[in-house]
C-alpha cells in the first residue's frame, strides 16, 4: 500500500479517533463511538482506500 494521507490529514485523523474512542470508554457517546477506530487506523497506516477509490492522493500536493 503506497501512503495516498498527508501529514496534517493523518494527525487530524489520529486525534479524532482518539477523541471518539475515548467518549465511548468514558460512556459520553455510545456504541457508535467505535466507528473512530477508522480513522485512527488510516491515521497510522497513511492510507485511505476511499480516497484510492475515488483518486485523491493528499500526498502529493505541493506544486512545483
Amino acid at each position: 500500500m503506497k501512503r495516498n494521507l498527508a501529514v496534517l490529514d493523518r494527525i487530524v485523523r489520529v486525534v479524532l479517533g482518539i477523541c471518539l474512542i475515548g467518549a465511548t470508554i468514558a460512556g459520553y457517546i455510545g456504541i457508535w463511538g467505535w466507528i473512530g477506530s477508522i480513522p485512527l487506523l488510516t491515521g497510522l497506516v497513511g492510507f485511505c482506500p476511499s480516497y484510492k477509490l475515488c483518486g485523491c492522493n493528499r500526498w502529493n500536493l505541493r506544486s512545483d
